[in-house]
């Protein structure tokens, strides 16, 4: 029987091999992953822990907080502060970045997350998850949210969990993307797969296709095509997957490819999209480019975007290289 690597080791390797990543990071790296398990843990227990629900409280973006929401945020926060890693964390549910405080020791790295990523699936038992990246700090700087406002390209590490029916965490440190499953019983993270690679065709699409009437042409475009089937420009049948759920629909495309898609739309014309440039499109861009796939906004690399607010948004096109440079192709075409 092959001998499983564990997360552990597999770090280890990491800062031992030719990517040599500093030990703090592996260390950060190892203590984020400690605190999905706790995530896990309460998931997991569901109406059992008395954790379903709302919490009667909004977020920074005005969205209704369920109570998960809140303990994953403080999971998170608890795990990382004192441990010397950090000099800062910023999380989608809170309003400003968090420092470490005077009292423990402060690190080289940044840690923005979103804690509970698909928390509309909490209720309903459906797949949701943790998204993290980790960026460098300027040595000796005082931390403030200016401090987190790097383009995509300077991660040093980003990855998610997704709580589903097995609990598995996906990493890349810019070595390619690795998953791991938790061993319940072991209460370990096993590598159950290595060097992730995204198909370049596919055949599946993701997004929301209540929002149609809103999209702009071009999206409205590519779609209408993979709708047509065979009979249609690209001479195939599509199928559409939606889980409402960035970290469950991001999942099926490393595993089998896809396109995922959450696009700008007349709604809000305003916003550039609906997902968060730092907590979310960032960490999910570096993964599927690791695992040679192409994440863009329409027009640009997402990962070459300068931010400029710690809560932007942005629009998303993830996945399978050749369709997501067809979706790029079509909006610069209509510019």
């Amino acid at each position: 029987m092959t001998k499983r690597i564990s997360l552990t080791q597999y770090l280890i390797e990491q800062q031992r091999g030719e990517a040599q990543i500093p030990a703090q990071l592996r260390l950060l790296i190892e203590v984020v992953a400690r605190a999905c398990k706790r995530i896990a843990i309460n998931v997991n227990k569901g109406a059992l822990g008395d954790v379903l629900g709302t919490a009667g409280s909004e977020n920074v973006q005005g969205e209704v907080q369920k109570k998960l929401d809140v303990i994953a945020n403080e999971v998170l926060i608890e795990a990382n502060e004192w441990g010397g890693h950090l000099a800062g964390m910023a999380s989608e549910e809170m309003d400003d970045m968090h420092a470490v405080p005077h009292r423990y020791p402060q690190g080289e790295y940044l840690l923005l997350f979103d804690p509970l990523d698909g928390s509309s699936n909490i209720d309903v038992n459906v797949s949701i998850g943790t998204i993290f990246s980790v960026l460098k700090h300027q040595d000796g700087a005082e931390v403030t949210n200016e401090s987190f406002l790097q383009p995509g390209t300077a991660q040093v590490a980003a990855g998610y969990c997704v709580y589903g029916p097995q609990t598995t965490l996906v990493l890349t440190v810019g070595r390619g993307v690795v998953m791991f499953t938790l061993d319940r019983e072991q209460g370990s993270w096993v590598m159950t797969e290595d060097n992730v690679r995204i198909p370049e065709d596919t055949k599946e699409f993701a997004i929301n296709m209540s929002n149609m009437r809103h999209w702009a042409p071009p999206v409205k475009r590519y779609i209408d095509e993979c709708l047509a089937g065979k009979e249609g420009p690209r001479g195939k049948d599509f199928n559409m997957r939606w889980i409402a759920s960035m970290v469950a629909d991001v999942h099926r495309i490393l595993t089998r490819g896809g396109i995922f898609m959450y696009p700008w739309d007349k709604r809000e014309p305003n916003k550039p999209g609906k997902l968060r440039l730092m907590y979310e499109a960032n960490p999910m861009g570096f993964l599927v480019e690791q695992a040679g796939g192409a994440a863009t906004n329409g027009l640009q690399r997402i990962m070459e975007l300068q931010p400029t607010q710690l809560h932007e948004r942005v629009a998303v096109v993830l996945g399978s290289k050749n369709e997501v440079e067809r979706v790029t192709a079509y909006h610069r075409e209509a510019q």
